[in-house]
């Protein structure tokens, strides 16, 4: 069990990297507001600088994000309602800081990209339409969550009718599906969008690109959560401060 020493600085970690990523939000801009603890973060802070008079809109990837961007007072649009945004912030679950960005299918990045695994608050569909619609993708975390190689399960938000046949395919990937059961109800966990959540053990993944690829052709699969070639920079929160980091 973590110590609550621990667990406060991790925490502080987070508020440093998400506030810190909220430095680069402009007067005028449209934004991607995330999912997730370490983006709470970075959404208070833009809050802080919209209070000051800086005009901001934001465009929220879950229910979550829209219920504290409205608290911190950051007005809100849709994504229809813009010509594009400027940049998203938004956390990660597992970011791959040893390369494995390469692969040949659609979508794949050159090596030294810094692939994430998303999904674990199942928003990763939104979060992945609102990143590619910006012109940056901003992702904050702690130290904990980087990793040599993805290798935690990939989220698939799946149509609920599409679960069986979804989980069947994975299995040809050489993958284990695990239907992802609710908290505090009965039956699995239903995304924001009436989908659930299919959580997928690949074990090691060397090349996040082409398993990539291969996920989104699975009929039913609405979307997964590898974000391959996505991210502009990764703002790496710890007890010493922020390190920002690139893809090579």
């Amino acid at each position: 069990m973590e110590s609550a020493g621990g667990t406060d600085d991790r925490e502080a970690a987070k508020r440093r990297a998400g506030e810190r990523a909220a430095e680069a939000v402009e007067d005028g801009m449209a934004v991607g507001l995330g999912t997730g603890s370490t983006a709470a973060f970075a959404i208070r802070a833009i809050g802080r600088v919209v209070d000051d008079g800086l005009d901001v809109r934001g465009v929220p990837t879950s229910f979550q994000s829209r219920a504290l961007a409205i608290e911190a007072g950051i007005p809100l649009v849709g994504l229809d309602e813009v010509d594009g945004l400027d940049l998203t912030i938004d956390g990660a679950d597992q970011v791959a800081v040893g390369g494995g960005g390469s692969g040949t299918g659609a979508g794949s990045g050159e090596a030294g990209d810094l692939p994430l695994l998303k999904g674990g608050g199942a928003a990763h569909a939104r979060e992945k339409v609102v990143a590619a619609a910006s012109d940056r993708l901003l992702v904050v975390v702690d130290e904990s969550k980087l990793a040599d190689r993805l290798d935690a399960p990939v989220p698939l938000s799946v149509l609920p009718e599409a679960w069986s046949p979804v989980a069947a395919a994975v299995r040809e990937l050489g993958g284990e599906p695990a239907l992802r059961q609710g908290s505090g109800k009965d039956g699995p966990v239903v995304t924001d969008d009436g989908n659930v959540v299919l959580d997928c053990d690949f074990g090691r993944i060397d090349d996040p690109g082409t398993l990539s690829a291969a996920l989104s052709t699975v009929p039913g699969v609405v979307e997964h959560g590898l974000f391959v070639g996505m991210a502009d920079a990764v703002y790496v929160g710890s007890g010493d401060g922020v390190e920002v980091r690139g893809p090579d």
